[in-house]
């Protein structure tokens, strides 16, 4: 059993509705702005995938695990990212009417992913490498959630799909570090060599999937190449998109972290309150927003 508990429950929250096939939903749906919008869709791209992996990798030891309650936060956590699988699928096959080659990109990261992680490393770094992957995805959570209003300019119906998959990203975020730390028992160089790997493949990663939405698009290579550098700054710019995460990337390294030792999720007690009341993912998105903004 993990010397620190959980600090919410895991709760599955299926067949919702995010309007996806709304046809009012612009191709550029984040400002206008073809690298922003291609940036999240490369992401929503890879999650299928990387669920997948995820789910696979913590499988591995299902039969060794004999704590009861980490079985049903496993449970839980496989519920969630079958979810986030189903609905990033939705949205991706919004670009495949606009005519990208989706199944290319996602065969491609499949085969990353299972013929080369998976058919040249050990099953403990491979839980290693999920493990990092999950800190990545629920550091989403500190950049989504904050009075900077991020994706203000973004449609409220896929905005609220990433602040969705966020939530539950910070309610699973210590599972599959349970199963590796208590069962997988990867010690701290495993663990810090596969955080590593992981920073360079998933940024490599999405900059590939984005750069091939844009080049799909019709943009130039010396157009996206300007289109790369304006972002790279949006990104990486003081109080821009990334500059959150620093100090809770960095924690990973710490000998003795535990992903519940991250307490500190601004906006989530927020969204929860405003999907009890009205059970509507877009209204509880816009609700944290507002809250924020006071």
């Amino acid at each position: 059993m993990s010397q620190y508990p959980a600090q919410h429950p895991i709760v599955p929250r299926e067949r919702l509705d995010f309007r996806l096939d709304d046809p009012d939903i612009p191709k550029y749906w984040f400002a206008g702005d073809a690298y922003k919008t291609r940036l999240f869709d490369a992401l929503s791209l890879i999650f299928p995938p990387g669920e997948k992996f995820f789910m696979t990798c913590v499988r591995d030891y299902r039969d060794q695990i004999t704590d009861k309650q980490l079985l049903e936060d496993i449970k839980g956590f496989n519920r969630q990212e079958a979810q986030h699988s189903l609905v990033h699928n939705q949205y991706n096959d919004r670009m495949r009417k606009q005519g990208v080659d989706v199944d290319k990109l996602m065969n491609w990261l499949d085969d990353l992913l299972f013929k080369k992680y998976r058919g040249s490393r050990s099953r403990a770094y491979t839980l290693g490498i999920t493990c990092a992957l999950e800190h990545f995805t629920a550091l989403g959570a500190h950049t989504l959630f904050d009075d900077r209003d991020i994706m203000a300019e973004a449609d409220p119906r896929v905005r609220a799909m990433y602040a969705w998959h966020a939530i539950e990203e910070v309610e699973h975020k210590g599972v599959a570090y349970d199963v590796m730390i208590d069962y997988a028992k990867v010690g701290y160089f495993t663990r810090f060599i596969s955080m590593v790997e992981t920073t360079i493949m998933f940024p490599a990663v999405i900059h590939y999937f984005t750069d091939q939405l844009l080049k799909m698009d019709g943009y130039s290579w010396w157009q996206r190449r300007k289109m790369h550098a304006k972002g790279l700054w949006w990104a990486l710019k003081p109080g821009g998109l990334l500059s959150p995460l620093i100090k809770h990337y960095f924690s990973y390294y710490r000998p003795g972290f535990h992903p519940w030792q991250e307490t500190e999720q601004v906006g989530y007690e927020q969204w929860l309150d405003g999907f009890k009341h009205h059970q509507d993912p877009v209204e509880a998105s816009e609700l944290m927003r507002a809250s924020m903004a006071r």
